[in-house]
């Protein structure tokens, strides 16, 4: 890098359990060296071992993530951007965000809602994984294209 401070990205859920771990471990994957990827919650809880396992199905492990309140963050880092992945989160996000460039909403399912046998709740995981997964490459893409 050529000491230009990288862009915060900051992924907010309701839990920070399961979409907003997965938005920050793919884009920390992607784009390391331009952005700085975190991930917090309104209500937050633990990450849900599902999680876990289907990123380590694809070679992401989320060794160090935790889940995190908001409030750790708000006022204390300027991100250049905020990501709410889930309805409730941008529904009860705060309009007013100390320190925020952009505000974007990318609404994914939540897995963990999902009800039926564990293979199938898997699916489900893989299946919400991959649409996360999908949406941060095309939203890099997009970037590149406006640089």
């Amino acid at each position: 890098m050529d000491g230009t401070r990288k862009t915060r990205v900051l992924f907010l859920c309701t839990g920070n359990t399961a979409r907003s771990q997965m938005a920050e471990a793919f884009l920390r994957e992607y784009t390391d060296d331009r952005f700085e990827a975190y991930s917090a919650g309104l209500e937050p809880s633990v990450i849900n071992p599902n999680v876990r396992r289907v990123m380590e199905e694809i070679g992401l492990d989320l060794r160090g993530q935790y889940s995190k309140d908001v409030a750790k963050y708000m006022g204390k880092k300027h991100f250049g951007y905020l990501i709410t992945v889930c309805a409730n989160a941008e529904k009860r996000c705060p309009s007013v965000f100390p320190g925020l460039g952009q505000r974007l909403h990318w609404p994914f399912e939540d897995p963990a809602a999902f009800e039926g046998p564990e293979e199938e709740k898997l699916e489900k995981f893989r299946e919400v994984r991959d649409q996360i997964d999908q949406r941060i490459r095309a939203w890099l893409a997009e970037l590149d294209g406006e640089n």
